[in-house]
């Protein structure tokens, strides 16, 4: 059964071979589906992005993969295939496939991550077109090792630093050197990532465009319509528009109605009209979040990972926090409670553990995927 081989692996690791996906694709490689796959890599942004892309793909009449991570409450989260998440059916189908294709060693070797990146190839046999989003990487990313017809750059900022590098700079060269042929590169927020694009574009040879380059007048009033339909905020206006110009690369029309059908749950998402909860967890995911939200009081239900700026993140979200409960995470990433409260008195934000919500007040949901998974379970019941 998938779920229990994939509960063996470990989800989170301290350092990561970086060869043995590509030795293992090499191998495998004939008997895996060539398909057209547009690679969307960056820090923040990667699962709206593509689902605004895979969303009009799949209404313009294609065939259409997305694989996007993490999930928040169930693994078929993460491969969309044509409008729905994956069935367990299906699932089960791929992974009994994909175990016929490695050998037993390769097959316990393999991450979580990598394994299921090559489960979703299997399960997008018949696709058109695969919108593939990078786990936190991008040059040894799991799924760096596909040809690309495209790559959609969202913007970079600081994370992941121990796997990417200390600098925007580094950061930027490890993403951006996934880049096969052409990309396109959303507005960013640190120079020195068109600074890294140029100097790599004409090293590698490579097409490298920025977003606004690709959009003309009526896109730019096509994507205000589209975010009054879905109610965007701004940062989600920029995925759009970085969706928009991967469909202009491609030589596609698209329309309106191609979009209606595209918000991706947990992303600024309204759960209740006094509860809005997101997926973000970085001090960039912070800065989108005030913008959006700036001009009202939120309690913030809040938990991190240790290896997370957390009280830059809380410093960003002051201005909107009326005081903060924290949640418990079930996750060996999480920051002990102590040093959490210990950030907090020094911000000099109120502070209580997280018990139920009530409807006089409104809650922001912000943290981690692992924050709005555990609201979501005690929510519901």
């Amino acid at each position: 059964m998938l779920q229990n081989f994939l509960n063996a692996k470990p989800l989170f690791y301290d350092t990561i071979d970086y060869t043995r996906m590509p030795k293992v694709y090499e191998r495998i490689k004939e008997q895996l589906p060539s398909l057209k796959i547009i690679h969307i890599i960056g820090t923040n942004g990667k699962g709206t992005t593509g689902r605004f892309l895979a969303s009009a793909l799949y209404a313009l009449g294609f065939s259409v993969g997305h694989y996007t991570s993490p999930h928040i409450l169930k693994f078929n989260e993460r491969i969309w295939l044509n409008g729905n998440d994956i069935d367990d059916e299906a699932l089960e189908q791929a992974h009994t496939k994909l175990q016929n294709i490695l050998n037993k060693k390769e097959s316990q070797a393999l991450s979580y991550f990598e394994y299921t990146t090559l489960l979703a190839m299997l399960v997008f046999v018949e696709c058109d077109y695969v919108v593939m989003e990078a786990g936190l990487g991008g040059e040894h990313d799991a799924t760096a090792v596909f040809a690309k017809v495209l790559t959609l750059v969202t913007p970079i900022a600081i994370d992941h630093e121990a796997f990417l590098g200390e600098t925007i700079s580094e950061i930027a060269t490890t993403k951006l050197n996934a880049v096969d042929k052409k990309a396109i590169l959303a507005k960013q927020g640190f120079l020195e990532v068109y600074d890294v694009a140029e100097t790599l574009a004409k090293d590698k040879h490579l097409l490298i465009d920025r977003v606004d380059d690709a959009i003309t007048l009526k896109d730019r009033e096509l994507i205000v319509k589209i975010s009054k339909d879905l109610a965007l905020p701004l940062y989600l206006q920029e995925n759009l528009k970085l969706a928009i110009a991967g469909l202009k690369s491609l030589e596609l029309e698209y329309r309106r109605e191609h979009f209606l059908n595209s918000r991706l749950f947990g992303r600024i998402t309204t759960l209740r009209d006094n509860i809005i909860i997101d997926v973000g967890h970085n001090a960039l995911a912070a800065t989108s979040l005030l913008h959006s939200l700036e001009g009202k009081k939120y309690v913030l239900i809040y938990n991190s990972y240790k290896d997370k700026d957390y009280k830059k993140i809380l410093s960003i979200l002051k201005p909107i926090i009326k005081r903060v409960e924290i949640i418990t995470i079930e996750s060996q990433r999480g920051v002990l409670v102590e040093k959490l409260q210990t950030t907090l008195n020094e911000l000099k934000v109120q502070w209580s553990i997280y018990k139920r919500v009530e409807p006089t007040q409104e809650y922001l949901v912000f943290g981690s995927f692992s924050v709005v998974e555990a609201f979501l379970k005690e929510f519901h019941g």
